[in-house]
């Protein structure tokens, strides 16, 4: 969310920045919100007059009543009641336009990043670099779902009689693999100096409002009937949730936390969900990455959290690249976003793996995440990135580590977490 100060005082810019965003049927709420603020503001300053003549006046009531001057001082009385009407529906047009005002902030996107591509659309995205040799093999990379079930490693039947489409059993060598690549990408990361976080897989909507856009919410977040809660879509909505409504010593930043969740996400208008596969699901599990930090420190970090991503996915022998995202297809709070992908054999292009934002200040104005600094209290920049998520990893894993009698290596690094095996075979 921008700062109202700052929309009052560059209007064409945050307009600017709607067209960037390819959003323009957002242009009137400028303007919607610069009037409304004027009303706000002059309300206010009605108000704040009311408020010091009423102290002004009630002194002049204690002063005529002590000199025995009482029709006087019930002439004033009335004036009092006259105003005190007056500001009791003034307080009512202050709390209505502060309501409004927020409100359209909240569709307002924030100002995205110079450096970030203008297009419409993920079509738009531009390649940045890859990191290792693409291969394909010679012989048939088969779907990742006939790799799985070599191992009896996957039920997507028994899984949708127990909950529908969207949903999994993994089995055996498959599901250790799995919790494999999650512990393996936790240890990762705390070596990276990350503190290790187990979040709630709940938050209030005050979480999710905070940050989110709206249409992000109501495409992926579960509702829990009858309560104010919501399933996580993702451990940095929790994560960051954590430091709302607090004020931050400013020599405690950066903040740097490495999350385990479960996901739930509806996928609602998703593709992809009636197909035999694990690409796109319902539920899922993620090692996360999160960083709250000073603003001019955030480009820093956004450089360091997509690399960890690829550094991660490197020392596992999959090829990967990095797309910077366009303008269009930045969530309404990103002000630069990343994604990283790897190398499918069996298509014979990458798909996506993962994302890194920077947010800038968005998240922490709405949750109102503050730091105490040395020249007073000022608010923190935002940071995420996914580690991994399988499965939609394991796609990737099991494509790039297949051997052509159907069996998979395990890179050396994930070894220990899998009892020292250096292949799994078919059953």
């Amino acid at each position: 969310m921008l700062d109202l100060k700052f929309l009052r005082e560059n209007p064409d810019l945050v307009k600017q920045n709607i067209k960037n965003k390819f959003q323009d049927s957002k242009l009137p709420l400028v303007d919607e919100v610069i009037e409304l603020d004027k009303l706000s503001r002059a309300c206010k300053g009605e108000a704040d007059s009311l408020r010091a003549s009423r102290n002004k006046i009630s002194k002049q009531i204690g002063a005529l009543m002590a000199q025995g001057k009482k029709e006087e001082a019930e002439e004033v009385k009335q004036l009092v009641a006259q105003n005190a009407k007056r500001l009791a529906e003034l307080e009512a047009l202050e709390t209505e336009y502060s309501e409004k005002i927020t409100k359209i902030m909240m569709i307002i996107p924030n100002i995205i990043d110079p450096s970030v591509p203008i297009g419409k659309d993920d079509s738009e995205n531009v390649e940045v670099q890859r990191y290792g040799e693409p291969v394909v093999p010679d012989f048939e990379v088969p779907y990742h779902v006939d790799i799985m079930e070599k191992f009896d490693g996957i039920d997507l039947d028994g899984a949708r009689r127990v909950a529908g489409n969207g949903f999994y059993y993994l089995m055996g060598d498959i599901a250790r693999l799995h919790s494999s690549i999650i512990s393996y990408a936790r240890d990762f990361m705390i070596d990276r100096g990350f503190t290790y976080c187990v979040p709630p897989f709940m938050i209030r909507s005050g979480v999710v409002t905070g940050v989110m856009s709206f249409a992000e919410m109501d495409a992926m977040m579960y509702k829990i009937e009858g309560e104010d809660l919501f399933l996580i879509g993702t451990s940095e909505h929790s994560m960051i949730g954590k430091f709302m409504d607090t004020i931050i010593p400013e020599e405690t930043l950066p903040q740097t936390l490495t999350s385990y969740s479960p996901c739930f996400r509806k996928e609602k208008g998703a593709h992809g969900l009636e197909e035999r596969g694990v690409y796109r699901i319902h539920q899922f599990e993620k090692q996360e990455m999160i960083v709250v930090c000073k603003p001019e420190e955030s480009p820093v970090w956004f450089d360091k959290l997509w690399q960890n991503t690829v550094d991660l996915f490197r020392s596992l022998d999959i090829p990967v690249r990095t797309l910077e995202c366009c303008s269009g297809d930045l969530a309404d709070l990103k002000v630069k976003s990343i994604d990283v992908e790897a190398w499918s054999p069996r298509q014979q292009k990458y798909f996506e793996v993962g994302s890194c934002s920077n947010l800038g200040d968005a998240q922490a104005r709405r949750l109102k995440i503050r730091v105490n600094g040395k020249d007073g209290k000022y608010l923190a920049h935002t940071l995420n990135n996914t580690v991994v998520a399988p499965p939609r990893m394991l796609i990737a894993f099991l494509e790039n580590n297949l051997n052509a009698d159907g069996s998979v290596n395990i890179p050396v690094a994930l070894r220990p977490y899998m009892g020292g095996k250096e292949k799994i075979e078919t059953k």
